[in-house]
């Protein structure tokens, strides 16, 4: 329980169906600025939310201490994926790591039945495949993307009680049950960050393994200098620091981060778009036949329309994937999962943004 609107539905959902329900928050801070949080789910406001929310539901609340897991695997993986070039997604790998890993474990453990949540998606238990992860009812707050590394074994005992409703009526239920978190907005930010620019944190935890370097356009010509490869990313448009350009002249955007030579470079949005990219660390939660192309819809970010594509397994836990639309702004770091209609096949982290085979 984050403290939030939607894990607090979730709690009260199970709860008043008559269920014996436990409430846990996950302590992942680790110091002062994550605590503060403005009201993030890491804050200490948000702990005291979510306790007031086991109060008025009549159940127990406990909060668990994940800090050292969290700052290893999620922070620590966080800054070196920045480190490298790379642009990280932490809520997979919170997810990953720590959510449905560390307290699954410890759910296990204390003889509990299932693991619940606020994420807005479907597990489906009646399919011929065996379980199956879908995406939630409303669309607009799907989290099936951030989910795709969670095992079969785990998702069979997870609930997503949010899973069929939209977020206008999660929002009335929270009211009607007077849970005090009806209006609460939801965090946008990265829950570590302390409410600030991650950029921030990166300049802190960071210093001393970047430098400044050349910003190159597609013919290599000199246009600027960066402060640093970690602070930027692919797409990125804006903090580029380059000189003032003809009022004519296209938009520059970063189509590559070069962390060997320290050297970013920029084009027009057309340099943006890529016919294909390889994916590492996949993972598969439905059967995938074996040998060949398969059709798949596939999303790049979090909360990105799906795309029609092309893909195939390789040795190793790698695949390449062709899209039926060039697509702009594949970064190397994120996550790509693909689907079948609503149901979530498989998943991986994007490596190359190219369409080239494997050798």
């Amino acid at each position: 329980m984050s403290g939030g609107v939607d894990s607090s539905v979730a709690a009260a959902l199970l709860a008043t169906s008559g269920l014996p329900v436990v409430g846990v928050t996950m302590r992942l801070w680790a110091d002062a600025d994550y605590e503060r949080g403005e009201g993030g789910c890491c804050s200490l406001d948000a702990v005291e939310d979510a306790r007031r929310v086991c109060a008025r539901l009549g159940i127990p609340h406990y909060v668990i201490n994940l800090r050292d897991q969290f700052e290893r695997t999620v922070v620590g993986q966080f800054l070196e994926a920045y480190r490298e070039g790379r642009t990280p997604n932490p809520c997979v790998r919170c997810n990953e790591t720590v959510k449905f890993a560390d307290l699954y474990r410890r759910m296990s453990r204390v003889g509990a039945s299932h693991l619940a949540t606020g994420h807005y998606a479907q597990v489906d238990r009646g399919g011929q495949t065996g379980v199956a992860l879908r995406r939630a009812r409303d669309q607009r707050k799907d989290q099936s993307y951030t989910l795709y590394r969670t095992p079969s074994e785990v998702l069979s005992r997870c609930l997503f009680p949010l899973g069929t409703l939209e977020k206008t009526r999660v929002r009335e239920l929270a009211a009607a049950l007077g849970l005090g978190v009806a209006a609460k907005p939801d965090s946008q930010e990265l829950c570590f960050v302390g409410g600030g620019d991650h950029r921030e944190l990166l300049a802190r935890e960071l210093s001393g393994s970047f430098s400044e370097g050349p910003v190159v356009d597609q013919d290599g010509v000199l246009v600027g200098r960066h402060r640093g490869v970690p602070f930027y990313t692919v797409g990125q448009r804006h903090a580029l620091g380059l000189a003032a350009r003809r009022p004519d002249a296209q938009p520059l955007y970063v189509y590559e981060v070069d962390r060997a030579r320290n050297t970013l470079r920029v084009g027009p949005w057309s340099s943006l778009l890529r016919t294909g990219c390889r994916i590492s660390r996949v993972v598969a939660l439905a059967p995938v036949p074996g040998g060949g192309w398969k059709p798949a819809l596939a999303q790049l970010r979090a909360h990105a329309q799906p795309t029609p594509v092309s893909w195939r397994l390789f040795p190793g836990e790698r695949a390449e994937v062709r899209f039926a639309t060039p697509q702009a702004a594949v970064s190397p770091g994120q996550s790509l999962v693909l689907y079948d209609g609503d149901q979530v096949v498989a998943g991986g982290e994007i490596e190359v943004e190219s369409g080239e085979e494997f050798d």
